[in-house]
C-alpha cells in the first residue's frame, strides 16, 4: 500500500521528459490512473493524486554526465523504492541513446543495485508498438523520415545524433561498456514459445550469474510473455528494479490486461478540440523534425528562428529573449499559431555557428553539445514562460528532449495527466499546477526529434474531427 492509501502498481523514472510522457501514455491509455511528478514522490504530494495506480518522475539524467547522475539519483530511487510500488521502472530512451559520458544507462543502474537489491536487474530491449525492436541483443528501430527499420548504428537519425551518436547495435555490449555490471542475455527464440519457456530459459541466463539481463522481443506476444517474467521476478523480490523503454509499460499492461486484471480507459482520450493557436518550440536538429516545421509553415503557422548563439552568449540573451518573446506574441495576438525552432534540419549553419561561437569561449565540441543545449533549453523555458504569462494559450507543444525536459522544469508545474492521444509515444497532456494560474490546465505535447508524423505540429493544433472546435 502506497503512501496515499491506494496500492501502486508501477512507479517509473523517465530519464528524460519526453520519454516520461511517453510512458505515461502507456499506463493511461491501458486505463491505469497514472500521474507524472516534477520531483521524487512524497506523501504530502501524492495525496494531491488520490488513488493512483502508477506514479511516474519526469526527470532528465539523459543529459547528465556520471558525477551528475551520482548527486541526483540516489535519493530518487530511494523515494521509488518506499513508494510502495512492487516495480520500479528507469524509463529510457527506445533508442537507447546514451554513453559512458552522458546518460549513461550503465551507471543509473550501478547507483540502483545498492537501493533495490535485486538478484538481477532486467533490461527489456524493445518496443514493437513503437517498431523498435532487440534481436539477439541488437536493436532495430524504423525511421520517421523514410519508414525503414534500420539496425540503430545505421539509423539515419539516431547515428548522428549530436549529443549520443548510435556507434554499436549491440546493446549488451554498450551497456557493459557503459558501467561495471556483467550482462547477461535471454533471447527472443527462447521467448517465442510462452512464459514456461521464457522461465526456463532466463533460469539458463542466471546460471552464469548476470548482474544485468538484457531481454529481446520481436513482437507484442512475445513483449507480453516478457510481462509475465516481470511479475514474477517482482513477487519474488519487491520491489523489482526494471530498466528499459515504455516496452516494459506495454509489456506490464499487456499481461495485465491478459489477465483480467486491468480497468477500461476513458474515451475522452479518443477525441481533442482544435484551438485557434498554439505555441510551439523545436530544439531538434533531426531531419523529421525539419520537415514537421516545413510542414507546420505550409500550415500557416509563423515561423520564428531561434538564434541560439546569441541566447548562450550573456551579453546578448536578454536582447534575444525579448526578440522572441515579441516577435512570438505578436502573431499568437494576432490570432496565428507559432513555431520557435533552433535549426531545420542537421544542415542548418545556425548549428555550426553556435557551437563556434562557444568554441571561441574555450569549450569543446562535447561540452557545447551537452551542456550548451541544456542552457539553451533552460533560456528558452524562461521565454516560453513569459510568453505564456503575458499571452496565455491553451495548448503548447514541445519537440526534442533537451528543450522538452528545461522548457518543463522552467515552467514548473507539480504535474501532468494524461488528456488524449496525440501521436503515440507523445500524447497530449494536461498541466496541474493549481497555484499557477495561467499554467493550470495547459495542454502540452511533448516529443523527442525523431517521433511524429510529419503534420505533428498541425494535427495538435487542429484536434480530432470528432472534437468540436474550442
Amino acid at each position: 500500500m502506497s503512501a496515499h492509501g491506494h496500492a501502486l502498481r508501477l512507479a517509473f523514472y523517465g530519464d528524460d521528459f519526453t520519454g516520461s510522457t511517453d510512458a505515461l501514455e502507456v499506463l493511461a491509455f491501458a486505463g491505469m490512473r497514472t500521474a507524472l511528478l516534477l520531483k521524487a514522490p512524497t506523501p504530502e504530494l501524492l495525496a494531491a493524486f488520490p488513488a493512483l495506480d502508477a506514479v511516474g518522475v519526469a526527470g532528465d539524467s539523459r543529459a547528465m554526465t556520471p558525477m551528475e547522475m551520482d548527486r541526483y539519483l540516489p535519493p530518487v530511487f530511494e523515494a521509488l523504492a518506499h513508494c510502495g510500488a512492487p516495480i520500479v521502472h528507469y524509463k529510457v530512451c527506445s533508442t537507447f541513446d546514451s554513453s559512458p559520458r552522458i546518460g549513461s544507462i550503465g551507471r543509473a543502474m550501478e547507483l540502483a543495485r545498492p537501493v533495490f537489491h535485486n538478484r538481477y536487474i532486467p533490461v527489456v530491449g524493445s518496443t514493437p508498438a513503437l517498431q523498435r525492436y532487440c534481436l539477439f541483443g541488437h536493436l532495430f528501430a524504423r525511421s520517421g523520415t523514410d519508414g525503414r527499420i534500420y539496425r540503430i548504428d545505421r539509423h539515419p537519425i539516431m547515428s548522428v545524433h549530436p549529443v549520443t551518436p548510435a556507434e554499436d547495435s549491440d546493446l549488451q555490449l554498450q551497456l557493459q561498456q557503459q558501467g561495471s555490471l556483467t550482462v547477461g542475455r535471454l533471447e527472443f527464440p527462447t521467448i517465442e514459445p510462452g512464459l514456461a519457456a521464457a522461465t526456463a530459459g532466463l533460469g539458463h541466463a542466471l546460471a552464469q550469474s548476470p548482474e544485468v539481463v538484457l531481454i529481446d522481443s520481436a513482437s507484442a506476444a512475445q513483449l507480453t510473455t516478457v510481462g509475465g517474467l516481470l511479475e514474477a521476478e517482482a513477487a519474488q523480490q519487491s520491489p523489482l528494479f526494471v530498466v528499459g523503454p515504455s516496452g516494459v509499460e506495454y509489456a506490464l499492461t499487456q499481461w495485465w490486461r491478459e489477465q483480467g486484471t486491468l480497468g477500461e480507459p476513458d474515451p475522452a482520450y479518443e477525441h481533442f478540440s482544435a484551438v485557434p493557436a498554439v505555441l510551439a518550440i523545436s530544439g531538434s536538429a533531426s531531419t523529421l523534425s525539419m520537415q514537421q516545421i516545413d510542414a507546420a509553415i505550409d500550415a500557416g503557422f509563423e515561423p520564428v528562428a531561434i538564434d541560439a548563439a546569441a541566447l548562450l552568449d550573456d551579453a546578448r540573451c536578454a536582447a534575444a529573449s525579448q526578440a522572441l518573446v515579441a516577435a512570438s506574441l505578436s502573431s499568437l495576438l494576432n490570432g496565428r499559431s507559432v513555431i520557435m525552432h533552433t535549426a531545420r534540419g542537421p544542415d542548418d549553419p545556425r548549428i555550426a555557428s553556435t557551437l563556434d561561437a562557444l568554441g571561441e569561449r574555450g569549450w569543446s565540441r562535447e561540452r557545447a553539445r551537452h551542456e550548451g543545449g541544456r542552457l539553451l533549453g533552460q533560456r528558452l523555458g524562461q521565454v516560453a514562460r513569459e510568453i505564456l504569462q503575458r499571452r496565455p494559450v491553451s495548448r503548447l507543444l514541445l519537440s526534442g528532449g533537451d528543450t522538452s525536459s528545461q522548457v518543463t522544469q522552467a515552467l514548473a508545474p507539480d504535474g501532468l495527466v494524461v488528456a488524449a492521444r496525440l501521436t503515440r509515444g507523445a500524447p497530449l497532456c494536461r498541466m496541474i499546477s493549481p497555484a499557477q494560474p495561467w499554467l493550470h490546465g495547459l495542454e502540452v505535447a511533448l516529443k523527442g526529434g525523431q517521433m511524429g508524423e510529419t503534420s505533428f505540429f498541425e494535427t495538435a493544433r487542429a484536434g480530432t474531427r470528432e472534437a468540436a472546435v474550442a
